[in-house]
């Protein structure tokens, strides 16, 4: 019986087009274009994607800390206190950041 369900999944996922080798090098142009925050000594360094980017900063206890709005193609330096951070951006993501 699994192995029916098995066969009667390739089949649909080939008759959609589905071509995993053509979603992956998708997703690396995606992540590429998309806005990032990365946690370094003393400070965030939030960076824009192909376009604008508003990241909102979170303390761990979840108070609003600061909202940072970084042009395309920019990026902007953040200094904040040794600790951990929640980091939204544009409502799309979220993750936590370490400032050492």
């Amino acid at each position: 019986m699994l192995h029916i369900s098995l066969v009667c999944l390739t089949l649909a996922m080939m008759a959609g087009g589905y071509a995993p080798h053509a979603w992956a090098d998708q997703r690396i142009e995606n992540v590429a274009a998309q806005a990032t925050a990365t946690g370094a000594q003393g400070h965030i360094l939030f960076t824009a994607g192909a376009s604008d980017a508003v990241f909102s900063v979170y303390s761990i206890t979840g108070q609003l800390m600061k909202v940072v709005r970084v042009p395309a193609g920019n990026h902007v330096t953040l200094d904040l206190p040794q600790g951990f951070y929640i980091v939204k951006c544009n409502n799309q993501w979220s993750r936590k950041v370490v400032v050492r």
